[in-house]
């Protein structure tokens, strides 16, 4: 790990760093950041893809507490499929997430009363180092030339099916360019597409979880045009 989560890069990508307001609907921010706690926890060779099921490997902590948190509970639990585990995480999540960047100082909470009685909360950015690093990584994975390491292919996969390339500063052409880039990693790195559960556990796992995403943003937003 990087230190800082998948779920968590994606949360700074999507809130807009002066006002604190997510820029993406959040229903998919949800899906995509339960997803991306099951993709960590796949390419940390902790879960996997067993007899239609997604189910705890190795219950040893990654030593980050939501992760940790969200692999004891799918050690604990019945078998689920990863559509269930998607679902069934995604519920709190990103407060716990954005408490947690709160607590490091990487967001501040902004808690404020609009038209009297209507509270709403604001999560500025603070230290930009982490989301800078984010973005870079992504930048050079879009720039082409050498492939990107594993999580950032996991990451730009991602950002692809949950249809962020706004949140990279991206629209029209440079927007389609965009995906069409980061949908090439996705299958380079063998997280999209037809992967052989003989070939690898991880890729297929992470396949599944994707493919699983993918399907919720649709029912959520409608199919992308």
């Amino acid at each position: 790990m990087t230190g800082v989560a998948l779920a968590e890069e994606l949360l700074l990508l999507a809130y807009d760093d002066e006002t604190g307001k997510a820029t993406m609907p959040r229903i998919s921010l949800d899906l995509g950041m339960a997803a991306a706690v099951l993709v960590e926890l796949a390419l940390a060779g902790r879960v996997a893809y067993a007899d239609g099921s997604l189910v705890a490997t190795d219950p040893t902590p990654v030593g980050e507490p939501i992760l940790d948190g969200v692999l004891a509970r799918i050690a604990a639990d019945t078998p689920h499929t990863p559509s269930s585990w998607v679902q069934r995480l995604r519920h709190g999540l990103r407060d716990r997430i954005l408490d947690d960047l709160v607590d490091r100082g990487v967001v501040r909470h902004v808690e404020e009363t609009e038209l009297g009685f209507i509270v709403v909360h604001r999560y500025p950015l603070a230290d930009p180092s982490v989301e800078e690093d984010t973005r870079l990584r992504l930048a050079a994975a879009l720039a082409g030339g050498e492939p990107p390491d594993e999580r950032t292919a996991a990451l730009a996969t991602l950002v692809a099916v949950l249809r962020m390339e706004p949140a990279l500063g991206l629209a029209g052409k440079a927007a389609v360019d965009a995906r069409r880039r980061l949908e090439e990693i996705a299958g380079g790195a063998g997280f999209s597409g037809t992967v052989s559960l003989d070939d690898s556990l991880v890729r297929p796992s992470v396949a599944l979880v994707i493919t699983t995403l993918g399907q919720a943003v649709d029912a959520a937003l409608g199919p992308r045009r």
